[in-house]
């Protein structure tokens, strides 16, 4: 297990020296596991590329196939060490970004894991999640922004890119249709910034309380959002800041915040767990 979780970790890093220092081992404490690995597969795994490594199709099957593993032995490693059964509820709150992608197959396993207790997960804005971690109705919020108190810790970081239609590029004769939420919003506030500091008018073209809506509006090409690349869809492209005519717009934080500083057993595994596939997405 410790050399497919080495080999999925080091290919989602695109780095194994990376894999090295997350896992915490040595560079050839790495490739002794990814050697032994070829030798138990019987075949090459990676192939050069420019100065890095690719995984050759015989890799690409491994990976498959280790994922699946992993999953299953964290899910069984789970489950035995609840035999005393966690009882009770845990309450998450999940940003928008994440609802239809990874997140709710974790919230699952977790629940299969543990089938005395109570998964609530709520969808919502990020402001709406922060006020619910403040008033105690939720344990655990994975939010967007800055740290707000000292049960917060920054577990990613991301890039904010302007998205929109393929081909997009501002004309700047005309405001800037901008698709965005109505604030409190991050990626608003940074777009706004960006726009402001580089004297480039702009207009409020569409405002909605989802993503989804979000996403509808700059795919029909009523304007561009500012958002990660987390869970968008086609035919939705990041644009290139210097391509599109607008300025770059770095990056932002995403926060899990609990309701207490030492949250109970269940909400502290599923912190972990969170964590942990955040790690193998970055």
């Amino acid at each position: 297990m410790d050399v497919l979780r080495t080999f999925v970790t080091g290919t989602a890093l695109g780095n194994f020296a990376k894999a090295a220092e997350r896992l915490g081992r040595s560079p050839s404490a790495i490739s002794l596991q990814l050697r032994k690995l070829e030798v138990q597969a019987g075949q090459a795994l990676f192939e050069k590329q420019g100065r890095g490594l690719a995984l050759t199709e015989a890799g690409e099957v491994m990976l498959h196939y280790a994922q699946r593993i992993l999953e299953l032995n964290d899910e069984a490693t789970a489950r035995l060490q609840a035999l005393e059964e966690m009882e009770g509820w845990v309450r998450i709150g999940v940003p928008q970004d994440f609802a239809e992608t990874w997140l709710p197959n974790l919230l699952g396993r977790f629940a299969r894991a543990h089938p005395k207790l109570r998964v609530e997960a709520r969808v919502d804005r990020g402001s709406h999640l922060i006020k619910g971690i403040e008033t105690d109705r939720l344990d655990l919020a994975l939010t967007w922004g800055g740290l707000r108190s000292r049960h917060d810790q920054v577990v990613a970081r991301r890039s904010i890119m302007w998205i929109g239609r393929a081909g997009f590029e501002h004309d700047r004769r005309e405001p800037l249709p901008l698709v965005a939420f109505d604030p409190p919003c991050a990626f608003r506030t940074a777009a706004l910034e960006a726009l402001d500091g580089n004297r480039i008018a702009w207009r409020h073209a569409f405002a909605s309380p989802s993503l989804a809506g979000l996403w509808a509006a700059t795919t029909a090409g009523l304007g561009v959002t500012a958002r990660t690349v987390d869970g968008l869809p086609e035919p939705l492209t990041p644009l290139t800041p210097e391509d599109a005519g607008l300025p770059p717009l770095g990056e932002i934080d995403l926060v899990l915040r609990t309701s207490r500083s030492e949250p109970h057993a269940p909400v502290a595994q599923l912190c972990a767990l969170i964590r942990e596939a955040l790690a193998s997405r970055s």
